[in-house]
């Protein structure tokens, strides 16, 4: 078996968007910076999101059953570390930008590349995160270009130009 350490090394050498996702609901409000985001299907629309079970946020998903998907550009590294930081002040973290709802209630990101608002179809638990499959029930698009990626624990900025060292 791959020892934890060397996994994760290894999932540091995969580039991901990065991504803030947001609930609100009768659970509360909450947030979270991910990486792991992917589409699944186009019919119907869905996508999975991967949440640390053990994250004080992880009830308030669950509870909710609603989240959005709010795809990062770049100028958004700031906001993705205050969603990262383990001892975060969620209000602070949410009065750092201009969000708007879209259909579910949860946070949209003004500025977003993308927002892709979901209910959750259901949550599979594997070792320690949950899988959340997502419908996406809207969408709502930046005008212009751009893109947040992690890569090697850093950030890299994606625009016109090319790409550059956040």
């Amino acid at each position: 078996m791959v020892e934890r350490p060397a996994f994760r090394n290894a999932m540091a050498r995969l580039a991901a968007g990065v991504n803030i996702i947001t609930t609100d609901g009768p659970a509360g409000r909450s947030g979270f910076t991910a990486t792991a985001v992917c589409s699944v299907t186009d019919d119907p629309p869905t996508v999975l999101v991967c949440m640390n079970k053990g994250s004080r946020a992880y009830p308030v998903f669950t509870g909710n059953g609603v989240l959005c998907v709010n795809v990062l550009r770049e100028g958004h590294a700031d906001l993705s570390a205050a969603f990262a930081a383990g001892n975060r002040d969620l209000d602070a973290c949410f009065a750092g930008a201009a969000w708007r709802t879209l259909s579910t209630g949860a946070a949209a990101l003004e500025d977003a590349a993308v927002a892709l608002d979901c209910k959750v179809v259901s949550v599979t638990e594997v070792g320690t995160h949950g899988i959340f499959m997502c419908e996406v029930l809207a969408v709502s698009t930046a005008a212009d270009p751009g893109a947040l990626i992690w890569l090697d624990r850093n950030y890299l900025r994606v625009g016109p130009g090319g790409a550059k060292v956040a």
